[in-house]
């Protein structure tokens, strides 16, 4: 499972300690066993974690997801699709400056090549969020 789910030993140990993860059954040696759902939790964990969610708080999401399980995959699509979107902005900024060193035509060259992608992504959010219930 650590292997898998890309953490130390010691941090599996811990979530079960505190609950966060819990293996689905013990050999008769006692090794814990966990499920393919206990990996895709840890990876959820961890996406939390990289966001600064404290451990609290993320088993509050987790405790929330848990009672709510008809949503859980509409949920991890709109956390996976917000931690991109977060991971893109970060990228932007790290290209501003680059930007700002080149030549005004090879700059144009390049954004234009990204706009029909950006307006198609922004179309697509436009079209999701005039589909879902009103908040």
């Amino acid at each position: 499972m650590a292997k898998a789910g890309d953490v130390s030993e010691r941090t599996i140990d811990y979530y079960t300690k505190l609950g966060l993860i819990s293996p689905e059954k013990r050999t008769l040696k006692n090794y814990r066993l966990y499920s393919h759902e206990t990996l895709l939790r840890l990876k959820r964990i961890n996406d939390l974690k990289q966001e600064k969610y404290t451990l609290e708080e993320i088993r509050q999401t987790l405790d929330k997801w848990d009672a709510e399980p008809e949503i859980n995959q509409v949920s991890d699509k709109l956390t996976y699709l917000e931690l991109h979107m977060q991971q893109l902005e970060r990228e932007v900024k790290e290209l501003s400056p680059l930007l700002e060193k080149m030549k005004p035509g090879q700059a144009s060259h390049l954004l234009l090549k990204l706009l029909p992608q950006g307006a198609a992504c922004i179309e697509a959010i436009r079209l999701f969020l005039e589909q879902g219930p009103t908040i």
